[in-house]
């Protein structure tokens, strides 16, 4: 297991305390027995993971990242769930679904890539009909993205906000208090010290000025 694995599931595992929030969208969302759902963006896998346990349902997780895409594949393996979880390697911007292949489309942190209004545009045709989109994105530009949501050819049927204090006290601080614990542990690592150095820059730059690192949950059904 290489370096930035083993710092990953570090971190994967201060990113669970956030489960509760994915756990309150999807109980936003009217119910629907074994549903089909994408995964888009799910990195390894912690909203991937979660949607298994709270929906009985088959998911594709869907990322670029193939390390990743691994450390997915192992916690799949680990937890007896690969007939329900699948993975696919491939950019949100070549996504080639058949039409209305879902029930669900999930999306935690990853629709900036692409634009918000560009992937509710295109993810849309993914969706069967009265089909559910969760978006969780950062906090910026709130209005115009809700305008976009009609526009797009979606009911917004719900959104809740995760302040930047949030952010902070369930993750960021953690995080730094667990950088500074294994730094030692790794002194004579350069690559895993590059990656812990990395992840502190960010810290740093959440200290700075925390306010942009909100973020929201979008409930989303297409109409």
């Amino acid at each position: 297991m290489t370096e930035e694995t083993i710092l990953q599931i570090e971190k994967d595992l201060l990113r669970e305390r956030l489960n509760k929030y994915t756990r309150k969208a999807f109980r936003m969302l009217p119910h629907l027995d074994k549903p089909r759902i994408l995964d888009v963006g799910c990195g390894s896998g912690i909203p991937t993971m979660e949607l298994a346990r709270l929906s009985n349902g088959e998911i594709i997780g869907l990322d670029v990242s193939q390390p990743l895409l691994d450390i997915l594949a192992g916690k799949i393996e680990n937890t007896g769930l690969s007939d329900r979880i699948k993975t696919v390697q491939c950019s949100m911007s070549d996504m080639d679904f058949p039409d209305e292949s879902f029930d669900i489309i999930w999306a935690e942190g990853s629709i900036q890539f692409i634009g918000f209004r560009r992937g509710l545009k295109e993810w849309r045709r993914f969706l069967k009909p009265n089909g559910l989109l969760v978006v969780h994105d950062e906090i910026g530009k709130i209005t115009e993205k809700l305008e976009q949501i009609s526009g797009c050819g979606y009911e917004l049927l719900n959104h809740f906000t995760l302040s930047e204090d949030t952010w902070w006290i369930e993750y960021y601080a953690p995080l730094e208090q667990r950088i500074n614990e294994i730094r030692a542990k790794y002194a004579g690592n350069p690559k895993a010290l590059k990656e812990l150095d990395n992840d502190q820059r960010f810290i740093d730059m959440f200290k700075k000025n925390p306010k942009p690192y909100g973020s929201v949950f979008f409930i989303m059904k297409k109409r």
